[in-house]
Parts: structure tokens; C-alpha cells; sequence
């Protein structure tokens, strides 16, 4: 009988695993046809859900193979982790195995994505791209993938870090034949990206001594688990040297994916007259946005014409600021939606149209001159404009009457000029910890897909905390910011905004007042007024902490920690939520605008700001009721470890 099951569900920084065990502990337990029993319960228990009945089938089909390799091997006693996540992310990687290094005597570590695939092709003139019968959408290429893994944990693991030779990536596609899957070779192999197939087997086993001695993984394992991690790095504080020098983001699996089909569409639409339209969704912290900097970051240094467009002021604002800091020229990249009225028709390769749940019916406004209010849709706008239009847009984000950013509408504006739309969907999660346990947990609570308020289970990747006083929210927030983490305080737009500054102010309106606690929003406008920072600014300068920061200027953004307060418009009462539009002060919200569209909107207002944080969130409601129904959901996180600073 293989020994009682080492199961760490959650380590520090957030990393999680389903399963860690010797080799032959595992093989012992894949005879006995417990295994997959294991893994089932010990994902339901992580992620608060069963797994789907591919993944089951996974672990039982693809496993085996790879603990028959290692024992046959003489590997047996090299630790096999199961369902290792990805750092601050919500990606996991099939199997890692942890040993001793043959030659050096050092930890050394295998990354291994496994593949039941029996035969796959390249994508043509997309050699990171490949088919498989079964799926309707090309995936990434497994050598691509598994290197992509090492990269990333080598941006994110400081163990790994200091020995970035002590890791491998190698797919293993153990069903397969090197004769239908040869073309998956056009992609160059490395030590972070190899491939081997069923009959390479041999081949295979000799790699893994190569890496691998025949001696205990514990130690090993637990280096890679103990390691400290490094938070995410946030996009606003690299988008310089990513535009400007080098990729400093890692982009994995279906991140890679979209950028791909961009570049691939490029090259299509320069080498003749070649016009596709790609829409990029997922939700918060899916990634969107660095892909779009990616992208823009590439086709700048290739001297490919593009441009990044959103629908929001702090973005575009932000973006010009910090990226084009230096050259100027780096500015000019970044425009609005309503920037292009009267572009002339596939005048640029590429226009990236980041936040794209914010499009609007039409681009005109009260500004327009008259012989531009043609009342041409938006979208139909954006998409002329370029010869690969790219939406990047998240539906739930949608928080203003008039946006109307959906996949389905980008999808019949390009079927009604006859053009391919291709969509790819994000399913990470690089913001929140990487926990796509809380992003479901916030979307359940808001009742956005249907879900209803369950309990948050937490899953060490993300600190959820409720606080009984606006008091007690700034307070803690603080005390984080004396730790070096990064703050902000936000809430629903339930308090009248004091937007006019007269000369002999001394301080900013404290115009959010709960009780005897009271503080001003952000500085209205785009000018710095007393020491805070203008509008576009709060979320990424240090002095917009103090300051009350609402939807408009926190979507698409991110901090450490996010403090939320839940005003009167977004009340729970019994056994439901009510949404009191008389309590908001939005003045985008008018007379005409309906009830049903105005409770879907704070809702989403309420999504935008819960998923801002990184490390953690803190939760006032003004409202009793509302404040005793989080409680009962949310309990102390007290003996939860952030991650360590490096």
C-alpha cells in the first residue's frame, strides 16, 4: 500500500498542486486505481468544484505514462507534483518533477505537459499554432507551451531564478507517432521546450537520467515550494521598456494563442490584400491587456503601423504618460475609440482596441462637427480603420449606459462587411493572485451568470477580508502600505463629486462621508490639484492613496490591495440583492435610462471594482443588512501568508 497521500493544496505566494508523492508511491496508487479518486476530491476541495470529466480522463490516460517512464527509468524515488500552478496565476502546469541533478548534484526540475493527441499539424504560416481533429480552434503548440511555463516560473520562482539552468520543459505526447506530428517541429527546441512522442520513448527515458538521478526528490521539492514569489509585474510600471525595448512580460497558453493569430493575420494582410477581424475576451486580469502590449510592443519595433485605442481617458492618459516618457513619438500610439471618424479606410495594419466593452453606439458627441455626426457605428468605425482590427473586452465590465462592447456585436458588424471574425477566449487569471476561485466567487456574488452568494473558501492566492468600519478598511490598508505593498480605496458612485476647486480650498472636499469618517474622491479632471494627482493618475501614483477612487478611474487597472466600499445603491435584502437607483449619483444614469439596464450596470460596477486587487481585498458596505450577509460568507483570513516582497 503506497503511503498516506502529501497533498499541499495551498504554499506560499499563492501556488497550489493537487498531488505530491514519489514515483513509486504514485505508480503504487495508479495500480490500486486510487489516483484519480485523489486528485478529484483534492480538486474539488481547492478549486470548489469538481473537475470536468476531460481532465479526469486525463489523469487517468495521460499519468500513467509518464510514472511508467520514470520507473522504467530507475526514477523511483524522484518527486512527481501534479496540477502545479503557475505563480500568481491561475494556469497549471501537468507535472513537475523535482530531483537531484545526475551531474551537478543540484535540485533539478522537469516541467512536462502531457498529451493524449494521436497526431497534430501546424497551422500554416502559423508554426506556434496547431490543429487537432478533435478541437474546433487551433491551440498553442506544446513545445511553445511548456516553454512558456519555464519562462514564466523562472520570472516568478526566486529559487528558480538563481538557477535558471536547473530547469527543463519537455511535452510528452504519448500517444502519438514522430510521423504525424513531425511539423509540430518547425518550432525551435530548446531545453525549456522539447518534445517526444510514444515511439520516441526510449529517447525519452534517457533525457529523464540526464536530468534526473536515481535518488530522493523531497529535498528539491521542497526548495521549489518554499521559494518566495514574486508579485506580478504590474503593466502600468513596464509598459515603457515593453513598448520601447523587449518583451518583459512571459505570455502563456491562450495569451500566446491571440498574439499569434494577430501576427499571423499581419503577415497575411501585408503580403497581399488580406483583411480579418479578431476579438480577445476574458475577464478581469485575463491578461488583455498585455497582450495588447505585447502586440504594440512588436509591431513597433518591426515598423508595422499601429496604433492602441480605448474608451477611457485614465487608460489612454496613463499609457502616454509612461510609455512615451521619453520619445515622444510613444504617445502618439495611444487614441480613443472616437479617434477615427474619418480614417481613411485600412490606412493602418493594426489597431488594438484595448477595454473594448467600452464602445459606444456612434463617436460622436456634443464636440462632433456636423459633418462628422453621420451616425455610423462605432465599431463599424474601428474596424475600417485598420487591416486587422483587434477587440480585446471583458462583457461584464460594461458599467456605462451607451457602451456596448460585446462579442456578438463586434461579430455582426464584421459578418455585415463580409469579414472573417475570429475570437479567442482567456480563461486565466493574472490578477487577484492569479485566483479564478475569487473571480468566480465575486461573479456568483453579484449574481452576473446566474450564480448565487456561496461562501469564500480561501485558496491562499488571494486575501479576502470584511470590515466593520470605513475606519477599520483605511486602517488596514495602511498598515499594508508600511509593508511596501501598493493601495487604493474605491467605491460605488453613491456620494455627490465636488468637481469645481475654488482657489481658496486648502484641502479636497471630503465628499464620501460615512459617519464620522469622511474623504474626497479622486481629483476630478486632468490637472493635479492640491498635492493629488489628476484623474488618469490615481490608480498608479503614490499620492492617489487617501483619495476615494470610483469605477471610472480604477477599470483597468491594478493595485496590491484594494479596499471597496459597497455604497446604498447595492443592497442586500433577505434572500436577494436590490439595487436602489435613487442612491446612486452617477450622472451618466438619467430619467430615460431603464431600471433593468441600471441594475446591470452597478453590478458591474461592483465587479470592476472587487477584481482590482492583487494580493488582497478589503470590504465595507454602508449598509447593516449587507454588511452581516459578507460576514456570513467571508470569515477571518488572519493565518494567511502573502506573498513575500523580493
Amino acid at each position: 500500500m503506497p503511503p498516506p497521500a502529501r497533498v499541499f493544496f495551498v504554499l506560499p505566494g499563492g501556488i497550489s498542486l493537487l498531488f505530491r508523492e514519489s514515483a513509486a508511491s504514485v505508480a503504487a496508487r495508479i495500480l490500486e486505481g486510487s489516483l484519480a479518486l485523489h486528485l478529484t476530491e483534492n480538486f474539488a476541495h481547492l478549486h470548489g468544484r469538481r473537475p470536468a470529466q476531460a481532465e479526469i480522463r486525463s489523469w487517468e490516460r495521460s499519468l500513467p505514462a509518464l510514472v511508467n517512464a520514470l520507473i522504467e527509468a530507475g526514477l523511483d524515488e524522484v518527486e512527481v507534483i501534479i496540477e502545479y500552478s503557475l505563480p500568481l496565476t491561475s494556469k497549471r502546469a501537468d507535472a513537475v518533477l523535482a530531483g537531484v541533478h545526475p551531474t551537478t548534484g543540484e535540485p533539478s526540475y522537469v516541467v512536462v505537459e502531457l498529451k493524449q493527441w494521436s497526431a497534430a499539424y501546424p497551422v500554416e504560416d502559423e508554426p506556434l499554432l496547431c490543429r487537432i481533429d478533435a478541437y474546433a480552434e487551433p491551440v498553442l503548440n506544446p513545445v511553445e507551451q511548456v516553454r512558456g511555463y519555464c519562462e514564466y516560473l523562472l520570472s516568478f520562482n526566486a529559487a528558480l531564478e538563481r538557477m535558471p539552468e536547473s530547469l527543463a520543459g519537455v511535452a510528452f505526447l504519448h500517444n502519438a507517432t514522430e510521423s504525424r506530428t513531425a511539423g509540430l517541429r518547425d518550432v525551435k527546441e530548446d531545453l525549456h521546450g522539447l518534445m517526444y512522442t510514444g515511439d520516441q520513448r526510449g529517447a525519452f527515458l534517457d533525457f529523464l537520467r540526464s536530468r534526473l538521478a536515481p535518488k530522493s526528490g523531497a529535498e528539491a521539492a521542497d526548495v521549489l515550494r518554499d521559494a518566495r514569489i514574486r508579485p506580478s509585474k504590474q503593466l502600468m510600471a513596464v509598459a515603457a521598456a515593453e513598448i520601447r525595448d523587449r518583451e518583459q512580460f512571459v505570455l502563456i497558453a491562450e495569451q500566446r494563442v491571440a498574439y499569434e493569430k494577430v501576427m499571423s493575420a499581419v503577415r497575411k494582410a501585408r503580403r497581399g490584400n488580406h483583411k480579418k477581424v479578431i476579438v480577445v475576451t476574458g475577464g478581469p486580469g485575463s491578461g488583455k491587456s498585455v497582450i495588447a502590449m505585447s502586440l504594440l510592443g512588436e509591431l513597433y519595433r518591426r515598423g508595422v503601423s499601429a496604433l492602441h485605442a480605448t474608451g477611457s481617458a485614465s487608460f489612454t492618459k496613463t499609457m502616454r504618460r509612461i510609455a512615451g516618457a521619453r520619445k515622444r513619438e510613444v504617445q502618439k500610439l495611444f487614441m480613443y475609440f472616437n479617434s477615427f471618424m474619418d480614417a481613411e479606410p485600412n490606412d493602418l495594419d493594426v489597431l488594438i482596441c484595448d477595454e473594448a466593452h467600452r464602445l459606444r453606439k456612434t463617436s460622436a458627441n456634443r464636440y462632433t462637427k456636423a459633418e462628422l455626426r453621420t451616425g455610423r457605428p462605432q465599431v463599424a468605425e474601428l474596424i475600417d480603420a485598420a487591416r486587422v482590427p483587434v477587440f480585446l473586452l471583458d462583457q461584464h465590465q460594461v458599467v456605462r449606459p451607451g457602451e456596448m462592447g460585446t462579442k456578438e456585436e463586434i461579430q455582426r458588424a464584421a459578418a455585415a462587411e463580409g469579414l472573417g471574425c475570429e475570437v479567442v477566449e482567456l480563461d486565466g487569471q493574472f490578477r487577484c493572485g492569479g485566483s479564478d476561485t475569487y473571480e468566480k466567487w465575486v461573479v456568483d456574488l453579484l449574481g452576473l451568470e446566474g450564480g448565487t452568494p456561496s461562501r469564500w473558501e480561501p485558496d491562499g492566492k488571494l486575501e479576502l477580508r470584511i470590515a466593520e468600519s470605513p475606519r477599520e478598511m483605511e486602517d488596514f490598508l495602511v498598515a499594508r502600505r508600511a509593508e511596501k505593498y501598493g493601495a487604493r480605496m474605491s467605491a460605488g458612485y453613491c456620494w455627490k463629486w465636488t468637481t469645481k476647486i475654488t482657489p481658496e480650498m486648502t484641502a479636497l472636499p471630503n465628499d464620501v462621508v460615512i459617519g464620522d469618517w469622511a474623504r474626497p474622491w479622486n481629483v476630478h479632471g486632468d490637472r493635479s490639484v492640491l498635492g493629488a494627482p489628476p484623474a488618469p493618475l490615481w490608480a498608479t501614483e503614490e499620492a492617489g492613496f487617501g483619495q476615494i477612487g470610483c469605477v471610472y478611474t480604477a477599470q483597468g487597472f491594478e493595485y496590491d490591495w484594494s479596499g471597496v466600499i459597497i455604497g446604498p445603491d447595492l443592497v442586500w435584502r433577505t434572500d436577494h440583492w436590490v439595487v436602489d437607483r435613487s442612491a446612486s449619483k452617477d450622472p451618466v444614469f438619467t430619467k430615460s435610462t431603464p431600471d433593468d439596464e441600471i441594475d446591470q450596470l452597478i453590478r458591474n460596477t461592483y465587479k470592476v471594482l472587487l477584481t482590482r486587487g492583487m494580493v488582497g481585498t478589503i470590504i465595507y458596505a454602508t449598509d447593516p443588512e449587507t454588511r452581516e450577509k459578507l460576514r456570513s460568507l467571508v470569515h477571518s483570513e488572519s493565518g494567511v501568508q502573502m506573498p513575500a516582497l523580493v
